[in-house]
């Protein structure tokens, strides 16, 4: 009898055992088809949403646990980081992976270097930055490396916004530091452009608003970038900056073009 009871409990024991092992499976299974089911959602919502414009035709998307993963070609870089950006405001997207690649054919690293110096020095022109800004461009395997200062975010992101923009770039590095905002850094920034380009032989470096002495300042320290005919130049523009009240140091990092004259 006592043998029979415990037969008779091994049973049911056995029989919850295997009936929660059921349920257990019957859940799993419904979690992973419902997880299946709301990727193929977001998938759809994502393509649907964020990738349906013309400029992302080339663009796939794939998801999984509520991670995107974005695959395919763009034209330029800027629409590779657009494809992102647009992706991650998609509701329910959890990350996302950006494998977008940049189509075209590669362009010589001295031959984009020297398009985006170009282009970055005109950009802004007319808006009164110019002189303020000092851009600095490298190129390595298509990569696009932005240093140096900027009088302000706007001007940082212009120019991070042409590279992204220019054919053959596969990537941007912004480093530009912003100058810091300070009504008396900006009172010496126009007092050093007076001094400097008021002199008679420097004002013709205003000539091309592309190719100024730029100035920059921080915290009332100036330094002077770009490119000038002469040592004598050179010597001059650092001398009439360490006019201006108010200037604690002046750095002159003017760059001598070509040959000097004995």
């Amino acid at each position: 009898m006592k043998s029979a009871k415990y037969r008779l409990a091994f049973v049911l024991t056995a029989s919850l055992l295997s009936g929660a092992l059921i349920s257990g499976s019957y859940h799993a299974v419904a979690a992973a088809a419902q997880a299946g089911e709301n990727d193929s959602n977001l998938q759809a919502e994502v393509m649907n949403k964020a990738l349906n414009k013309s400029q992302f035709k080339g663009v796939q998307a794939t998801a999984h646990n509520g991670i995107v993963t974005l695959t395919g070609t763009v034209d330029v870089y800027d629409l590779k980081e657009e494809a992102d950006k647009r992706t991650h405001r998609i509701k329910g997207v959890q990350g996302v992976l950006n494998n977008i690649e940049v189509a075209g054919a590669d362009v010589p690293d001295a031959e984009l270097q020297e398009k985006l110096i170009k282009a970055i020095s005109y950009d802004r022109v007319g808006y009164g930055t110019t002189p303020f800004n000092a851009i600095a461009v490298n190129v390595q395997n298509g990569v696009v490396t932005l240093a140096g200062h900027a009088y302000g975010p706007v001007d940082a992101d212009s120019a991070v916004a042409v590279a992204a923009n220019t054919r053959g770039v596969k990537d941007v590095v912004n480093d530009i530091q912003v100058d810091p905002v300070s009504p008396m850094d900006d009172r010496i920034r126009f007092a050093v452009f007076r001094s400097v380009y008021g002199f008679p032989s420097l004002n013709k470096y205003a000539i091309d608003p592309a190719k100024p002495i730029r100035i920059s300042v921080q915290n009332g320290n100036v330094t002077l970038y770009g490119v000038v005919d002469s040592q004598a130049d050179k010597n001059v523009a650092g001398l009439r900056a360490n006019t201006v009240p108010g200037v604690f140091r002046v750095t002159n990092d003017l760059q001598v073009a070509g040959p000097q004259k004995e």
